[in-house]
């Protein structure tokens, strides 16, 4: 096959029936049309594959052309937080259970996929957050974030309160559950079951959405996305336990007094969709949207 792509890898949702039998469909798939199959290293173990092409996510993404995710958006995000450090494409195959950002169908990828492979997709970078801790003046954590960098009490819902500063202005101060920072491809995640907008992908734009705050007034706000946020939290607070969360996945600690800065990272995920592919279509889909009415 004449491809834009040489070098494909597999990353998947280990221990899942229906997305090793995925993974295995597309691994033979791959192999039998000539690809330089990648197979990370938990799928390669699962599957039983064992050779020179096994290897973790850096690796992955050092080497291939195009990443494809066999899983949830849970997976989804988990590789494009490291895939989106490499100048490579990456494309999903839903096993999950919305699956927001994995496109293609278990039942009927090949046909959409065989498109892709031959250079007839449509692409789109998504960029991302960078989330960092400082504890008196030193940078003690950072991560990145696909959807959103979540400032919360550790194990048990209560009341914090921080201040937030927008590009070295002060906003306003918070006392409430903690605060999300979402990009557009979060806006549709934890962002909007706490009451906040959806942007579209290609806006360059974050919002801010506080978590049960303390005062009706407070409410969402979207902000340029090269504007940088800083948390301010109180040194007041009694728990200890705080956290910033990153997708949900990662966690950086967080004490009273801490400062998080929260901005726009260098780095960017690169999407490659079917050529019929539709963001509206996929919110209709998702959400539960009513049809065309005539």
């Amino acid at each position: 096959m004449d491809s834009p792509f040489k070098t494909v890898a597999l990353i998947g949702k280990p221990h899942h029936e229906g997305a090793n039998q995925t993974l295995t469909g597309l691994h033979h798939y791959l192999t039998t049309r000539g690809f330089r199959v990648l197979v990370e290293s938990r799928v390669a173990h699962t599957l039983g594959i064992l050779d020179e092409n096994v290897m973790d996510l850096v690796q992955l993404g050092e080497q291939a052309d195009l990443a494809i995710v066999v899983g949830g958006d849970g997976n989804m995000l988990g590789a494009a937080r490291v895939l989106s450090r490499f100048d490579v494409a990456v494309i999903g195959v839903n096993r999950g259970n919305l699956g927001f950002l994995t496109d293609l169908s278990p039942q009927d990828y090949l046909m959409p996929l065989e498109q892709v492979l031959s250079g007839h997709f449509k692409s789109e970078h998504r960029f991302l957050l960078e989330a960092a801790v400082y504890r008196h003046g030193e940078r003690k954590a950072s991560n990145l974030a696909v959807n959103e960098a979540v400032l919360h009490p550790g194990k048990i819902a209560h009341m914090i309160e921080f201040e937030v500063y927008i590009d070295g202005s002060f906003m306003y101060s918070q006392r409430a559950d903690g605060i999300i920072v979402a990009t557009p491809t979060g806006s549709t995640a934890y962002s909007l079951s706490a009451g906040g907008a959806i942007l579209t992908p290609k806006l360059n734009a974050i919002t801010l959405v506080p978590m049960f705050p303390h005062t009706l007034s407070s409410r969402p706000i979207v902000l340029d996305a090269d504007s940088e946020v800083r948390l301010l939290v109180s040194p007041d607070n009694q728990d200890d336990a705080m956290q910033v969360s990153c997708d949900g996945q990662v966690t950086l600690a967080v004490h009273p007094g801490d400062e998080i800065l929260i901005k726009k990272s260098q780095h960017k995920l690169h999407l490659v969709h079917p050529l019929d592919y539709s963001y509206f279509h996929v919110l209709r889909n998702k959400l539960g949207w009513g049809s065309k009415l005539f």
